[in-house]
């Protein structure tokens, strides 16, 4: 039975760390100084020398020749601190993640307080200390902070942030990081010739990359390899069956047809990479870094070996020639879909699916690749891109009419129409030949075909000329169209203003309103863009201008100005919107005060001071207006008695089609003054209203003259009081 590879080769003095010289060269210079402190904390990821470092550093201190920054090795403390030694009792070894509670810290508070058997200090090592619950930090805090002179704390953690920051103030502490894979390799090629192990030829770069830079994994990972292999050799193929990882020789089969485009080539490998049972997303990781190889080939040239450390000459100079076939630009985009496709399929419940997937998409690639720079044949004319012409995106673009004026020159494109050129006469013999070839065929000819222009790209549509106040009141129907598209409230605001002028040289565009709340509700209330802001794109994106407002009332309109079918709602929208019209009047514009996104000039609120003329009425003689006045107040108790007549006797209900008598009301018995004492109010006399129109009454005079109602008895009204 062996000792396992990194428990025979870990280090016994910080000058046989490897790739940790950040740590071991500032301890190794306060050890020389005798400038030691009494906590240290060591992080860093796993197997990378934490708590080798630590027990390095229990040697430095507790070495009879010490405190040295290079252990005798002779001394009891040292042979007890080595690979082969039992440990030594004043060194404690402590497993923070199953001695994490607050008894756990309060047994070691009382081992400190004991002095150290034999050697300087008494020195405790705290592994995986993230483990460490609050609780045993706090109870360890006064000890870590003042701790005795003989007692040391080494705290060892993969998670520095996890540890109480009370402790983790009062160390030194010491970052550890991963090794380089040049120094790991250096370093397992030394050992492999110290084991007398052979490796073949790829062995021990795969070795080191499955190791990720830690020591310890990698020398576990190549003890794996060594005890797996027959005799004192380790074969290629061993290492990547055992490794996981894709051959050498597959890669380059796959690299070289993925470069020449030959799928008949590429599929079968990748079949093959599925049937030996390969994870497909270790294949994909695999072929990701073989590209990356050769980008660092492509870029770097002859250097390639310096930075491309572990492989061999023939191995670089094959690189070498599929780097060339791919090219650069292509090497950079065939990654790009690789390492697309490397994330797509973590998770993915049928990775072999994406793998040809992402074949596909490289072959494709490499396929219009190769159909864009194809040379053309000898004697082909130059292909011309054609350009794009303004035609609907729905509508599929047309043949395209071939005409040849001559049999000595040159084929040209006629325009694309949707109208077939006419017959033309009897062409002679030194006329232009014109043949049509596929022209579309439709019900209206035209009598000559339309010159021959080139087709231009359509852009953003702009003004044709001066923008004039006829052009955007001609547009405003396909505004109000385009601003329903792009916002339904702004077209539904905009719907009810009117544009009354424009003024090109300024760009101002005066708007009518209806009333001030039309003005307000069209300037927006709410953060963002509003009605106005919408509509002077939709403006900007129809005519070209970008313009700013001007609020101006809306003049009264007529009945007889509107057209028939908008003559009811005119009529009720004039009566609504002629008196703040009439107040406001007409708006001044001051022409020395510019004009930004809005006018200073608004809808004026006061009180009119002429009022449209108004509809006819009658007038209504003395007594009439006398007796239609307001009624006396009532009393308590009194019961009107008379009935007023009726307008007409042609207006009375007939008796037999009267309604039965009701009993008279009989008002309850309260006290109060006689009836006869109370004044009769005289009833009101009204007066049948004209044809033409006349006085508008109201309340009680309608209610007598049309219902023939009769007042049995009015109350006046009586405020509540507390106690009603």
């Amino acid at each position: 039975m062996t000792t396992a590879l990194y428990r025979r080769y870990r280090p016994e003095n910080f000058g046989e760390m490897i790739g940790q010289s950040q740590v071991t060269e500032p301890l190794m210079t306060a050890l020389r100084s005798d400038r030691v402190g009494h906590a240290y904390l060591f992080s860093g990821p796993r197997g990378c020398g934490k708590t080798t470092s630590a027990r390095i550093l229990a040697r430095c201190l507790n070495c009879a020749e010490g405190p040295t920054d290079t252990p005798c090795g002779t001394c009891p403390s040292c042979v007890e601190l080595s690979r082969a030694g039992g440990g030594s009792l004043d060194v404690v070894e402590i497993d923070a993640a199953s001695h994490n509670g607050v008894d756990d810290a309060r047994d070691l508070r009382e081992r400190a307080t004991f002095a150290p058997s034999r050697d300087r200090f008494k020195i405790f090592i705290l592994d995986e200390a993230h483990m460490v619950t609050p609780q045993g930090f706090n109870a360890l805090l006064k000890l870590v902070e003042e701790p005795p002179a003989h007692v040391k704390f080494i705290f060892a953690t993969t998670e520095p942030d996890k540890v109480l920051g009370t402790i983790r103030s009062r160390t030194h502490h010491y970052p550890f990081r991963l090794v380089p894979p040049a120094a790991m390799l250096e370093y397992v090629e030394k050992l492999c010739t110290e084991e007398g192990v052979k490796v073949e030829q790829g062995v021990l770069p795969l070795v080191v990359r499955a190791g990720g830079g830690s020591p310890r994994d990698t020398l576990s990972l190549l003890d794996q390899l060594i005890a797996g292999s027959d005799g004192d050799s380790v074969a290629y193929e061993r290492a990547v069956s055992l490794l996981g990882y894709t051959h050498g020789a597959l890669l380059d089969e796959i690299v070289d047809a993925l470069s020449a485009g030959d799928a008949a080539a590429a599929f079968p490998a990748i079949d093959r990479v599925v049937q030996t049972g390969q994870d497909p997303r270790r294949f994909v990781d695999d072929l990701l870094e073989r590209l990356r190889d050769l980008i660092v080939i492509a870029a770097v040239g002859a250097g390639a070996g310096a930075v491309l450390r572990g492989l061999a000459e023939d191995e670089l100079t094959r690189m070498r020639a599929q780097a060339t076939a791919f090219g650069a630009a292509r090497l950079s985009r065939t990654a790009d879909v690789v390492s697309a496709a490397l994330d797509d399929m973590t998770g993915a419940t049928s990775p072999r699916l994406h793998l040809e997937l992402m074949i596909a998409r490289v072959l494709s690639a490499a396929g219009e690749s190769a159909s864009v720079l194809a040379p053309a044949p000898a004697g082909a004319p130059a292909a011309v891109a054609p350009t794009p012409a303004a035609a609907p995106a729905h509508a599929p673009a047309p043949a395209q009419p071939v005409v040849s004026a001559r049999p000595d020159e040159e084929p040209v494109e006629a325009p694309t129409s949707a109208q077939p050129v006419a017959s033309a006469p009897p062409v002679d013999s030194a006329a232009p030949v014109v043949e049509v070839v596929d022209a579309p065929v439709t019900a209206e000819p035209v009598a000559s075909a339309p010159p021959i222009e080139e087709p231009v790209e359509a852009s953003a549509p702009g003004p044709s000329g001066p923008v004039d106040f006829a052009r955007i009141r001609s547009s405003w129907p396909t505004i109000l169209k385009r601003l329903e598209d792009v916002s339904r409230a702004a077209w539904l605001t905009v719907t009810t203003v009117q544009p009354l002028d424009y003024v090109t040289e300024s760009e101002v565009l005066t708007l009518g309103f209806a009333s001030p709340q039309d003005v307000k509700s069209f300037k927006g209330s709410t953060p963002g863009p509003g009605p106005s802001d919408h509509l002077r794109a939709v403006i900007e994106q129809e005519l070209g201008v970008r313009v700013k407002y001007l609020p101006k009332p809306l003049p009264p309109v007529s009945l007889a100005e509107s057209p028939p079918a908008d003559r009811g709602r005119t009529a009720s929208s004039a009566s609504q919107n002629s008196e703040p019209a009439a107040k406001s009047g007409p708006v001044a514009s001051d022409a020395s005060t510019p004009v930004t996104e809005w006018a200073v000039a608004s809808i004026p609120s006061a009180e009119p001071q002429s009022i449209a003329r108004p509809l006819p009425v009658d007038e209504e003689p003395a007594e009439v207006e006398s007796a239609a006045s307001a009624p006396l107040p009532p009393q308590d108790g009194a019961v009107d008695q008379d009935m007023p007549p009726l307008p007409d006797d042609a207006d009375a209900p007939d008796d037999a089609d009267a309604p039965d008598e009701e009993p008279p009301y009989e008002p309850p018995t309260r006290p109060g003054p006689p009836a006869a004492a109370v004044p009769q109010r005289s009833a009101p006399v009204t007066t049948e209203r004209a044809a033409g129109g006349g006085v508008q009454r109201y309340g009680e005079a309608v209610i007598r003259q049309v219902l023939g109602a009769t007042f049995v008895r009015e109350e006046p009204y009586e405020p509540p009081t507390r106690f009603a």
